[in-house]
């Protein structure tokens, strides 16, 4: 009995030293990660630039928050509306899981450095992708959700159920658990449709439960991390907990990090690449669309974004006729808000390669930006037109407001995506870090395009005249994005030629 019970005292406590050494890297990889992203961000953009960029995203919402209340927009709708929009953000901030497995899968390039470790430390693919996502929960949470709690600070004063300075600790607490509600709920989704049939018919369940609930009246959020804000109970911070955990679980189990890009274990190149070439004649165009076609999520990813910025865009319009009491010109407005997947779309074609990796080519950096911006007209544009005549046929519109709409939508998102490539080259995700460069961009997505809100939102219904005034306005706005890429091409030409 003796050695039988010395023998099992001895595995447990070898397994518990491999369970100490396996927490132990988790440790040490998660701060490492941190430690490289502050690096990776300072170093790019200089350390005062990118430790002021909460400043501006307090001050930006500060601004909006004010100028909403002038408009008779009151502080907790304002609220409630960002709440939503950090939801959203979570949402696409989720699609990190589909870059997990491409980064598993060697499809990123240098950028894999640090996922591709799984292959030579003590932790599988699961814990790693698990300890990015903790990495960037962290980051967003400080980065983002502190400054955005600060600047809804005029909107919450004296509104919620602590002071203002607890309120917005408050706020933040229930951002922050919004924002991981979203992203966790973007790779329980991408699992279960891994699951093939069982999987997408349990979403469908989920979705049809939502709607019921909603059909009859329930409040929703009230049970989501915005009750624990609104109303501060235990019952809302119960049932946050419930979500978040429950969410998180689906997350975890369903979600296989290690599935390769596109359903495929091959890296074979098949005719559809010689199908693309003659339909482009340009080979960094058929190279970027096949390497979005092959890396997880397909195309699919780009629809995804799509359907976010839909959903946005639909309850931005219902918002408005609730608080103005007016009808908003559906054309014009979703034409101009659903323009906005121009940001994603270019990210997705510059997501998977950087321009060091034509170095060797006989190819210039103006053939190569070329090429990206090619492939951007033929991702983006199309998604945005047909997310516009889902929307627009639904809220209805006359035959000359849709023909416009689809002007302005189709202008509005080149625009986007040329304004993006002058400014950010072949890193659109990293400028956004860079408080000069995303002021820049701000400043120039706001100028052309809130006018247009104004106009879809309060003016409706437009006559013909103004309906011309917004079609020219977007054939205006389509010449710019493509004057854009020309600049484009000059600017990081001289770049790297310097570097």
């Amino acid at each position: 009995m003796t050695p039988s019970g010395s023998a099992g005292t001895s595995s447990t406590i070898g397994t518990d030293a491999r369970s100490d050494d396996r927490w132990r890297v988790t440790r040490a990889a998660l701060s490492a990660m941190i430690r490289e992203e502050w690096r990776l961000h300072s170093s790019l953009f200089g350390g005062s630039r990118f430790a002021v960029f909460p400043v501006f995203v307090a001050v930006v919402v500060a601004a909006s928050t004010l100028l909403l209340g002038t408009v008779g927009v009151t502080g907790p709708s304002v609220v409630f509306g960002v709440f939503a929009l950090v939801f959203v953000f979570g949402l696409h901030t989720g699609t990190i899981g589909l870059v997990g497995r491409d980064a598993m899968g060697d499809l990123l390039g240098d950028v894999t450095l640090v996922l591709f470790t799984a292959r030579t430390l003590p932790l599988s693919p699961r814990r790693l992708v698990g300890v990015f996502i903790v990495k960037d929960v962290l980051y967003y949470a400080g980065l983002f959700m502190v400054p955005i709690s600060v600047g809804l600070a005029p909107a919450v004063a004296g509104a919620g159920p602590l002071p203002t300075a607890g309120t917005v600790a408050l706020v933040w607490l229930a951002l922050t658990a919004t924002f991981v509600v979203g992203l966790l709920t973007t790779i329980a989704l991408l699992g279960l449709n891994d699951h093939g049939v069982s999987g997408r018919a349990a979403i469908l369940a989920v979705v049809a439960v939502l709607l019921g609930l909603w059909w009859y009246g329930v409040d929703v959020w009230r049970y989501t991390p915005y009750g624990i804000y609104a109303h501060l109970d235990a019952t809302s911070v119960v049932s946050s907990v419930v979500l978040l955990f429950g969410v998180g679980l689906v997350a975890t189990l369903s979600f296989d990090v290690t599935r390769t890009g596109a359903g495929r274990s091959s890296r074979s190149v098949d005719p559809f690449y010689g199908r693309l070439l003659d339909r482009f004649g340009d080979p960094v165009a058929t190279k970027t669309l096949l390497d979005v076609h092959r890396s997880s999520g397909s195309v699919l990813k780009v629809v995804f974004s799509g359907v976010i910025l839909l959903a946005v865009t639909a309850a931005l319009v219902v918002f408005v006729q609730r608080i103005t009491l007016l009808r908003p010109s559906a054309a014009v407005s979703f034409g101009a808000v659903l323009g906005f997947s121009g940001f994603t779309s270019y990210n997705w074609v510059t997501q998977f390669d950087d321009v060091e990796e034509y170095v060797l080519l006989p190819l210039s950096v103006r053939e190569v930006l070329a090429g990206k911006y090619r492939a951007f007209l033929f991702i983006g544009p199309p998604t945005a037109v047909v997310f516009y005549l889902v929307a627009t046929l639904w809220w209805g519109a006359s035959l000359p407001a849709l023909v416009v709409g689809a002007v302005l939508v189709v202008g509005v998102t080149a625009y986007t995506g040329g304004l993006t490539m002058y400014l950010a080259g072949f890193s659109p995700n990293e400028f956004l870090f860079d408080t000069t460069k995303f002021g820049l961009f701000w400043i120039g997505i706001a100028v052309p395009v809130i006018p247009l809100l104004v106009v879809g939102f309060m003016l409706a219904p437009l006559s013909l005249a103004a309906l011309g005034g917004v079609g020219l306005w977007g054939v205006v706005l389509g010449a710019a994005g493509v004057g854009l890429l020309s600049a484009s091409r000059g600017k990081w030409d001289a770049y790297y030629r310097s570097v």
